[in-house]
């Protein structure tokens, strides 16, 4: 219940008296429940969604965890702040790629290559991509 996306409409909801359903927030809780198996790919491009509650043996809690559950095949997340100006090009760069190759993994790759030679890794290598 500490992990979630907040949509448009969001700060309506909590300003209200209303107590529906669609309240703007989607948690992790509650990706569990949606068949995302026919998802391929999740892009979480804000800052610290790869982060979550670690509870002992059982490993991270978070959006990774629930989007993987939900049976997600990719999802890239970042681990720390990113500047946005770096994160909007390391992103159109990854679409660009992945609409030429159709391939996750390369362009990925390849979009952390270009990065690299442009950029100290602190402003791209915080994305990370799980399987």
């Amino acid at each position: 219940m500490r992990s979630g996306l907040v949509f448009a409409g969001a700060n309506n909801v909590w300003s209200s008296d209303d107590n529906s359903e669609n309240d703007g927030v989607l948690t992790a809780q509650e990706v569990i429940h949606i068949d995302m198996r026919n998802t391929q790919l999740v892009v979480l491009s804000a800052c610290e969604t790869g982060l979550g509650d670690i509870k002992g043996s059982e490993g991270v809690y978070g959006l990774q965890r629930a989007f993987k559950m939900a049976g997600v095949k990719f999802i890239i997340m970042s681990l720390w702040q990113v500047p946005d100006k770096e994160t909007a090009e390391f992103m159109m760069l990854f679409y660009k790629k992945l609409l030429k190759s159709k391939d996750v993994h390369r362009a990925f790759a390849d979009t952390q290559k270009f990065m690299r030679k442009k950029y100290d890794p602190y402003y791209w290598a915080a994305f990370v991509l799980v399987e």
